[in-house]
């Protein structure tokens, strides 16, 4: 595989900018498939817990997260669900996408916050239905997967709420986050509502790295290019990075006055619901003017992670086992010699990183309706990072004939980015691979010139 730098084309921001809510009938089937799911492994109640950094299985059924406090939402297989709130997210139960009873438990509330309740949090949690439970499951943010520990007794959970349902249920109860998330998770994939709800994100972080990067110059500061990245007030599913030179100064890890300068290492990093951009390489025109011993920087790392991108997305299609793409990345760029440690491609949903098939060994499935963050790491020791990673649809040819149908507008963005990567990078990508973003795949190692970048001979 010959890889060159030279003069392309830039890619166009894309993003409507008009964000698309999830219709009642979606919400109605993500509530189905998690039934369908408890009763598979006969579940006869689910508590799912959210808080407002770890919320995203609460928010997948009720439509919100809760803002300061922690939730509950309880599922029970007689139809009767329950909303346990706090002081200040009371109120959102009668706006919620599920018809939840709501229960007021102010133990969720703020520090000092009213909490002149009589009773304690096991009677308030022992109105939730939970006559008839035997099997109960907990739900947190975090699918264990150790093959050192039971899986199915790590809870990811304030104790005191653990302690107080295993007081009610003894030890009958078990980590279920995996019915979200895991293997065949109900979140795992997407139908075309979700699919357009999500990529406007996903084009919206593409858009504001794009402009960061073609407004980074020498004497531009971080805040400045922060300021380019977060867009519309919109929830950021990770922290904004706007780094120029040594990072991570004091332990801080936003961005600062600090400004670029020539020769600095940069990394920019910006993430919404349904996608997350991030690039990383040097403040200069081209090799010439980085020091000598990392002149050598597009042989020693760029060029090898951009032929593993490039596999990566040629190679991988619905039907395949996670693994094989894992092995795909360690053949193009051995984690031996390119410290690469993750898994090289995750699924993204609300948060950035919501689990991964893709995992040495891995069996699961990459299934059509799955959307994939590219996230392929590599380091070498005294040279900048590199990194283009962006969002993609795994759809096969059923769920592209829906898109087309359904999203025209789209499906037309979609086969505009596809025509960029196969006919201005040449990188012959999969039929089942629909970029979700412009910027797939674009990589400008050399961040000060605007007109080259890495491309296919």
């Amino acid at each position: 595989m010959k890889i060159q730098y030279e003069n392309v084309k830039l890619p166009e921001c894309d993003c409507t900018n008009i964000p698309v809510q999830l219709t009642d009938e979606t919400m109605k089937e993500r509530l189905n498939k998690v039934l369908d799911r408890m009763n598979c492994e006969n579940f006869d109640s689910l508590v799912i817990y959210a808080d407002l950094e770890h919320g995203n299985n609460f928010e997948y059924l009720t439509g919100f997260l809760p803002r300061f406090e922690e939730a509950l939402l309880i599922l029970n297989t007689n139809g009767n669900h329950y909303m346990v709130l706090g002081n200040e997210n009371l109120n959102k139960a009668s706006k919620a996408r599920i018809k939840a009873t709501p229960i007021h438990c102010p133990y969720f509330s703020l520090p000092n916050q009213p909490m002149d309740v009589k009773k304690g949090i096991k009677d308030i949690l022992s109105q939730c239905g939970f006559d008839k439970a035997n099997k109960v499951g907990i739900v947190g943010w975090k699918n264990f997967t150790s093959n050192y520990e039971d899986n199915s007794q790590l809870f990811d959970v304030p104790y005191y709420i653990v302690d107080t349902i295993r007081d009610i249920f003894g030890y009958n109860i078990y980590n279920a986050t995996r019915l979200f998330i895991g293997d065949n998770g109900a979140r795992c994939t997407n139908n075309v509502n979700e699919i357009v709800h999500y990529e406007f994100g996903a084009a919206l972080a593409s858009d504001c790295i794009l402009k960061a990067m073609n407004h980074l110059d020498v004497g531009v500061s971080e805040m400045e290019l922060g300021d380019i990245l977060n867009a519309y007030g919109q929830k950021n599913s990770v922290v904004t990075i706007a780094a120029s030179g040594p990072r991570f100064i004091k332990a801080n890890i936003y961005p600062t006055n600090n400004t670029v300068k020539l020769k600095d290492p940069i990394s920019l990093s910006i993430g919404y619901k349904g996608g997350f951009s991030s690039r990383a390489g040097y403040a200069v025109h081209d090799s010439s003017e980085l020091d000598e011993s990392v002149q050598d920087y597009l042989g020693a790392l760029v060029k090898p992670y951009f032929a593993s991108v490039a596999v990566w997305l040629e190679k991988i299609h619905c039907g395949m086992p996670g693994g094989e793409v894992y092995d795909l990345v360690e053949a193009t760029m051995p984690k031996a010699e390119y410290n690469w440690s993750l898994c090289p491609g995750h699924l993204t949903a609300d948060e950035e990183w919501m689990s991964s098939n893709i995992y040495e060994n891995s069996q699961e499935l990459v299934q059509s309706g799955m959307l994939y963050q590219i996230d392929i790491i590599p380091s070498k020791a005294g040279y900048a990072g590199t990194s283009a990673e962006s969002s993609v649809l795994l759809a096969d040819e059923n769920l592209r004939k829906q898109i087309e149908q359904e999203e025209p507008e789209l499906w037309s963005r979609i086969q505009k980015r596809r025509e960029y990567i196969i006919r201005e990078l040449n990188i012959p990508l999969n039929d089942d691979v629909l970029p979700m973003c412009s910027t797939v795949a674009y990589l400008r190692p050399f961040l000060l010139n605007k007109d080259k970048a890495m491309k296919l001979q």
